[in-house]
């Protein structure tokens, strides 16, 4: 079987799975998926025996679900296909950054091998998509940026922008209005006592931005020494 043979949600559900794991450490469970899904739990939990069914996750009941090595090589492709879709299109389409992952959801199911191929060489072989998430090589090696979540930064900093997630189209959109784009430099420091804020300079205006945890936990950084 090949991943072209998996039906869409099968590729979903991998996709989801791996997702989950690449910026985090917490276990998957069938609640967690079912969240990101925006699926009932019942659903998930029968699309997860049938993968596991066939060799591609390892789920006991009420367990943690861990991808097996051929789930991890089926994800890990449909994870290069919808990110290589997403840069193509802003690179050569000029979508921006918050208009690009409902489109790409739609074309990762459609798209041939060979046509990845060529769009991959046709960008140059990125390494990062437009949120900054790694693009996974052709023989699926991964390089993940050294990054922390925002939210940890707890002192005043000077920052550079590593990834922003992608979940909310809004938030992006508002990022980008700041100029909090992967890339930009950015000066951190604690908001007020109890506030559970973080007060950073926009970089396009200069001023200053108080996030919330919702916020600061969609960017994730390098500090500058």
């Amino acid at each position: 079987m090949s991943v072209n043979q998996l039906s869409d949600s099968a590729q979903n559900y991998l996709k989801i799975i791996y997702g989950l794991t690449e910026w985090s450490d917490e276990p998957v469970t069938a609640s967690i998926i079912a969240g990101k899904a925006g699926m009932k739990l019942s659903t998930v939990s029968g699309a997860l025996s049938k993968l596991r069914q066939q060799g591609l996750l390892d789920h006991a009941p009420y367990g943690a679900v861990n991808l097996t090595s051929l789930g991890r090589d089926y994800a890990v492709t449909m994870v290069r296909r919808h990110r290589l879709i997403e840069t193509f299109l802003v690179q050569m389409l000029g979508y921006r950054w918050d208009q690009v992952h409902d489109e790409a959801e739609q074309l990762e199911h459609a798209v041939s091998d060979f046509m990845i191929a060529r769009i991959d060489e046709l960008l140059g072989h990125p390494s990062r998509d437009p949120h900054g998430d790694p693009i996974p090589t052709a023989e699926g090696q991964i390089s993940i940026p050294q990054a922390v979540s925002l939210t940890e930064i707890t002192d005043s900093s000077q920052v550079r922008v590593e990834r922003i997630s992608d979940d909310d189209s809004e938030l992006l959109q508002y990022f980008s209005d700041h100029g909090i784009i992967v890339g930009a430099r950015l000066g951190i420091r604690p908001g007020d006592a109890f506030s559970d804020t973080l007060e950073v300079a926009s970089p396009k205006t200069g001023a200053a931005l108080r996030l919330g945890q919702r916020a600061a936990g969609a960017v994730w950084v390098s500090v500058i020494d």
